[in-house]
């Protein structure tokens, strides 16, 4: 009962979250030395043209009843229409968000599944050669700009080798298999679609080992730093003493200590990766909510600006519930208050 009180407390933290973000966006939008409807019908539109744009968009009205129209539709799941795409928003961010979470998930999983092993190997190698190739690449990898990285990947992987797909989640000539989800992957196992399978997992790999690289370098320093902290620790010592293996004695008793604190960065890294997909997304082709909110933000899409940051308010916050869970898991003190 406890942990379910926290958690109800946790979901009210987050509506607290969503409207406080709402009237900071809305607010920032309107000071905009701009009007979305001349940008989106065109300097040469009419004067009758800008105002039934205006009028159908509630952008005649004043600011706190739009504010508060506005408000009135998120409540009933109406985040408005896109002014750029004329479709509702949640429509458009039905499609995009889709590609957005394959895309961090895949990165996610490459930075775990490098990023952790590479810290344990690192902090048991202390002082010797691994340790240094280790502390190298994790410091190039936290230096690297995205952009650079994802056009070296690119041209490399795919103009110069030609192993992989430079852009998009599926070759043209490939059906996406139907939708459940909208994670291609997903879907392609679901339908038994092997043709689809293999066709997104190659797409994925460039962006998302781009996407990955410095969460890896990250995930792999605070691995590093918590496993050196938790070597030294006496139940450490004890397990030696009582002639368990190595191997043994850092995985099942110091690896699940020191991912406490590497459990945070993974949250918030994954939270990160969602809503920080920009470049990348850009660089590759990748139709997922980086390039839609660029591209609503240019077109002056206020519409579509408003409904990008408020899915992009409410993924922190799930993320660090989860860490909050996974937390409960690790420590058993959690569990007892």
């Amino acid at each position: 009962m406890r942990f379910l009180g926290f958690v109800a407390r946790r979901l009210v933290g987050i509506a607290a979250v969503m409207i406080g973000v709402s009237v900071i966006t809305f607010a920032i939008s309107h000071l905009i030395p701009a009007d979305p409807a001349v940008a989106a019908l065109g300097d040469h539109a009419s004067a009758e043209q800008i105002g039934a744009f205006r009028a159908e968009y509630h952008l005649d009205r004043p600011v706190p009843e739009q504010y508060l129209t506005y408000v009135n539709g998120i409540l009933r799941g109406d985040l408005g229409r896109s002014i750029r795409t004329r479709r509702a928003v949640v429509a458009d961010l039905a499609d995009a968000f889709p590609a957005t979470l394959e895309l961090s998930l895949a990165a996610l999983l490459v930075a775990i599944a490098v990023g952790i092993p590479s810290g344990v190997w690192s902090a048991t190698s202390r002082g010797r050669l691994p340790d240094y190739v280790v502390r190298v690449l994790s410091l190039i990898g936290g230096s690297l700009p995205v952009f650079w990285l994802g056009l070296i990947v690119i041209g490399l992987g795919y103009y110069q080798l030609g192993w992989l797909p430079g852009g998009g989640r599926i070759d043209l000539f490939v059906p996406p298999p139907p939708t459940r989800t909208g994670l291609y992957v997903v879907d392609s196992l679901l339908a038994v679609d092997v043709n689809a399978l293999g066709s997104s997992l190659r797409h994925l790999v460039l962006p998302s080992l781009t996407l990955g690289y410095f969460s890896t370098a990250v995930i792999a320093r605070m691995t590093r730093s918590s496993m050196l902290e938790v070597l030294g620790q006496d139940y450490m010592r004890t397990a030696r003493a009582k002639g368990l293996r190595e191997r043994l004695v850092v995985l099942r008793h110091g690896l699940r200590n020191a991912l406490i604190p590497t459990v945070t960065i993974i949250g918030l890294t994954f939270g990160s990766l969602l809503s920080g997909a920009v470049l990348t997304e850009t660089i590759f082709s990748w139709p997922g909510l980086g390039r839609y909110a660029t591209a609503s933000a240019v077109s002056l899409d206020f519409p579509a600006v408003l409904g990008v940051t408020l899915l992009a308010a409410v993924v922190y916050p799930i993320a660090n519930l989860a860490v909050d869970v996974a937390y409960y898991w690790l420590d058993p003190r959690t569990q007892h208050g």
